[in-house]
């Protein structure tokens, strides 16, 4: 698992880029389920990593955010840019976590498949 912080900064080391400054976690049956759902939108700097989920929807969502699949050595391994509300996305080979960040925010650091991502103290 990339993280055991309940709030987190994520940074992509290969792009010397911070992603989020204040994520959370959701590793419970529960959190994951709820995720973003009827929310507002993914204040800038924030986001959410989803434990355990290498597929998601956005049912219930009503905003574009950026989902970025992630192997449990915290390498991405599928980037999905600005996923529509009522959607589905399968993370594909390898993929075990989803960390949904705001719309942009991946294409803004040049975060692609293959970099490797951190996660440390809230900034």
């Amino acid at each position: 698992m990339p993280t055991k912080l309940k709030r987190f900064s994520v940074r992509n080391v290969d792009r010397g880029a911070i992603l989020a400054t204040r994520a959370s976690l959701a590793s419970s049956y529960w959190a994951r389920l709820w995720g973003l759902m009827f929310k507002r939108g993914v204040a800038e700097g924030g986001g959410i990593l989803l434990t355990k989920s290498s597929s998601i929807h956005s049912s219930f969502m009503f905003f574009r955010f950026d989902a970025l699949y992630l192997d449990n050595d915290g390498r991405v391994t599928k980037v999905v840019h600005a996923m529509r509300p009522w959607w589905l996305s399968f993370g594909g080979k390898g993929a075990k976590h989803t960390l949904e960040l705001p719309a942009g925010v991946a294409a803004r650091t040049g975060t692609v498949a293959g970099d490797h991502l951190v996660f440390e103290d809230p900034l």
